[in-house]
């Protein structure tokens, strides 16, 4: 009976240390986004739905110039610690500050590429360099 009711109670202080120790760096920062993107009143990038108005929050992955249809394109990947989202300026070659490794908020219609959500001209805001969004 004692199990029972441990179950619905929060795991301990204990507990949670041997978790954050026994998880990959992955997992860590993936946890720690998801919490910047609840802070900051974000939606998840797993629940933004086909032609949804989001906002959304992460880090960015990747980031290439890839042109398409003969005009240039600047695309990164955003992760929030849910999901992936690519984010494409249309025209751009490069913008200052987009770079791997970077945090931003984006902020626009959410659109499915080839089985991915895609931003298209994002607005967006660059979040300050370093640990978390301080």
């Amino acid at each position: 009976m004692s199990g029972d009711l441990r179950s619905d109670r929060q795991p301990g202080r204990f507990r949670r240390m041997l978790d954050r120790l026994t998880s990959s760096s992955e997992e860590l920062q993936a946890e720690e986004l998801r919490q910047d993107a609840q802070e900051a009143g974000c939606t998840p990038i797993s629940r933004c739905d086909d032609r949804e108005l989001v906002t959304v929050t992460g880090t960015l992955r990747t980031v290439t110039l890839r042109p398409r249809a003969g005009v240039p394109a600047l695309e990164a990947e955003l992760f929030d610690g849910s999901d992936a989202l690519d984010v494409v300026w249309l025209g751009r070659r490069s913008i200052a500050g987009i770079e791997p490794g970077r945090r931003l908020i984006a902020s626009g219609r959410i659109s499915h590429a080839h089985g991915r959500r895609v931003l298209f001209n994002p607005r967006y805001e660059l979040r300050p360099v370093g640990h978390g969004s301080e």
